[in-house]
């Protein structure tokens, strides 16, 4: 089948899966609308592999006053690395509010503790940080949609974070360490 190159059908990833086929005109109105910016991965027949849509002949479609997104190693994880370890932080930070609320009593600390009185304490810190380092992705140029609905979901948050910005899962990891370790301190 002889096809110029305008007319090969094309594909584009979004949450993981491949959609398409589009003809060359769809793509473009699709960059035009904003379902398709820099840092969308695309194939064609004649393409190796997935390459970034600013790679391709149709990133003269794209609005070129944008830098493209940071890559995964530019990206600041401070926050990131925070929230990783955020379930024994709000662990500490329930110990203090039930010292204050409970003046020292160790008996009814612990046990407002082991009775997860305060879990709400864990609870706000791991989701504020969320969503809080989901904004600062954005800021940094990284199409964040994949994640909207799942900020809230610690774990599927970080584990879509690290496989968006192709980095390894060890704050992933280090996350579900850390809940777990939380979960057991008071069993």
């Amino acid at each position: 089948m002889d096809t110029t190159d305008s007319q090969k059908p094309w594909f584009y990833e979004r949450a993981g899966q491949h959609k398409g086929s589009f003809s060359e005109k769809e793509m473009i109105e699709f960059i035009a609308s904003g379902e398709l910016s820099q840092g969308t991965i695309v194939w064609r027949k004649g393409l190796a592999d997935w390459i970034a849509l600013e790679k391709t002949e149709l990133a003269t479609h794209l609005d070129n006053d944008m830098p493209p997104p940071l890559t995964g190693e530019h990206v600041n994880n401070t926050i990131v690395w925070i929230l990783a370890f955020a379930p024994l932080i709000g662990l500490m930070l329930e110990g203090a509010v039930a010292g204050i609320v409970y003046e020292g009593s160790q008996y009814s600390m612990q046990r407002a503790l082991s009775g997860g009185e305060f879990f709400y304490i864990t609870l706000i810190l791991n989701v504020g940080l969320g969503f809080w380092d989901e904004r600062s992705l954005k800021k940094a140029g990284t199409d964040t949609g994949k994640f909207k609905g799942i900020t809230w979901l610690i774990p599927v948050y970080l584990f879509q974070r690290a496989k968006a910005l192709k980095h390894n899962l060890a704050y992933f990891i280090v996350w579900l360490v850390s809940f777990g370790l939380m979960s057991t301190a008071f069993m």
